[in-house]
C-alpha cells in the first residue's frame, strides 16, 4: 500500500484548508485510516481517525473544526480543517492500517500564521 499526501500550505487564522490522501495497492487488507500531526519539537499524535465502518474518532482540540472522510471508490481519505489556529501548524502524516501493520505517507506541511 502506498500513500500520497498533498494539500499543505500556509493558511491564515481562521482558515480552512483541505487535505488528501491518495491510496494505491491492495486496499482489501486496509481497516483503518486517518491523520497524525507533529508540530516542531513534538512527539506525533493522532489527529483523526476513520475506520471501514465509517466511525469516526478526533483528538479533543480539533472537534468541531476538523472533519475526516473517505472515499473508497477513488481510494482517497480526506481532512477538511476548518477555523484553523496558529498551534495546528505541524506536518500531517496520513495512515492506513490493517491487521496490525501500518502504512504511511509522506508529510505534507501545515503553517497557520498571520
Amino acid at each position: 500500500v502506498q500513500l500520497q499526501a498533498s494539500g499543505g500550505g500556509l493558511v491564515q487564522p481562521g482558515g480552512s484548508l483541505r487535505l488528501s490522501c491518495a491510496a494505491s495497492g491492495n486496499m482489501f487488507k486496509i481497516i483503518n485510516t486517518g491523520w497524525y500531526y507533529q508540530a516542531p519539537g513534538k512527539q506525533r499524535e493522532l489527529v483523526a481517525a476513520i475506520g471501514s465502518g465509517g466511525i469516526t474518532k478526533y483528538t479533543d482540540s480539533v472537534k468541531g473544526r476538523f472533519t475526516i472522510s473517505r472515499d473508497n471508490v477513488k481510494n482517497t481519505m480526506y481532512l477538511q480543517m476548518n477555523s484553523l489556529k496558529p498551534e495546528d501548524t505541524a506536518v500531517y502524516y496520513c495512515y492506513a492500517e490493517g491487521f496490525g501493520k501500518y502504512y504511511w505517507g509522506q508529510g505534507t506541511l501545515v503553517t497557520v500564521s498571520s
